[in-house]
């Protein structure tokens, strides 16, 4: 099968996972338990990860599969690998603990470091992203499905951030922005939704100042990928995947071309 033959599997697949994940989220007040690096793990996390491992392994069972809620295998294992699922079953736990509605589902084919095919089910509205760098993106909702593009650049320039990370940082950034382009909005949004929403032409721009997982970004990098648009590391070069520690750098997530935006380098550091 080829990647545009995955899409509709994955998205059953994505679906299934946000199901599990609606069961839990409808019963009301969730038990937590911390997790080693003290990020917060609920039963519908792991409920999300089976129907997908399992997911994964019946439709690609040649192909190993990397989430957020499975044992890390060992990097001299993963470091041969040439494409793997890279999967985060419910990103945005904290969002889903203060049922906030902004957490997602993620899964994503990393394929030479670089995601090539990703998609990203919002439980609560049934939002559905998906795409690849090789074959458009699009948004299905309510039945209705359209193609994304990126937004041609325009005044006010829109900014998108996270809710909770890197906040003092972000300030700066946008100070700078406003010295470049003058008047800036600024929306905040959580979980892989922020990736979706510059691929969908809703914001100009991503900047992430605090840190990620590899996981968190893979699905909606490809989907933003798909619809015209880029994420870079603090050089300007493009953010890839499969690393030993799966931490990505500070990056910056545009929708237009990336010599506009040239001067925030320095923020990025």
């Amino acid at each position: 099968m080829g990647l545009s033959e995955w899409l509709a599997p994955l998205q059953q697949l994505a679906q299934q996972a946000a199901a599990e994940i609606m069961a839990v989220y409808r019963r009301g007040e969730v038990a937590v338990t911390d997790k080693a690096d003290a990020s917060p793990l609920t039963e519908a996390d792991l409920r999300a990860h089976r129907v997908i491992a399992a997911g994964l392994q019946a439709l690609t069972p040649g192909i190993p599969v990397l989430s957020e809620e499975s044992a890390l295998q060992p990097w001299a294992e993963r470091r041969q690998w040439s494409r793997f699922w890279l999967v985060d079953p419910l990103d945005g736990t904290r969002e889903f603990v203060s049922r906030s509605g902004e957490f997602t589902v993620n899964i994503a084919l990393i394929e030479g470091g670089q995601p090539v095919l990703g998609v990203v089910q919002v439980p609560v509205t049934g939002a559905l992203y998906y795409g690849g760098p090789t074959l458009g993106a699009w948004c299905r909702e309510q039945g209705v499905e359209r193609r994304l593009h990126t937004r041609l650049p325009q005044a006010p320039v829109r900014l998108v951030a996270s809710r909770r990370s890197g906040l003092d940082a972000m300030a700066q950034l946008e100070q700078a922005l406003a010295r470049e382009f003058g008047a800036v909005e600024r929306v905040a949004q959580s979980s892989s939704l922020k990736l979706c929403e510059v691929a969908q032409g809703s914001a100009d721009l991503y900047p992430r100042l605090g840190p990620t997982s590899e996981w968190d970004t893979a699905a909606g990098h490809a989907v933003l990928l798909g619809a015209g648009g880029c994420v870079l590391q603090p050089d300007f070069s493009p953010l890839m995947y499969h690393k030993q520690d799966i931490l990505n750098p500070h990056f910056l997530a545009l929708g237009s071309d990336p010599a506009r935006w040239a001067f925030l380098r320095p923020l990025l550091a």
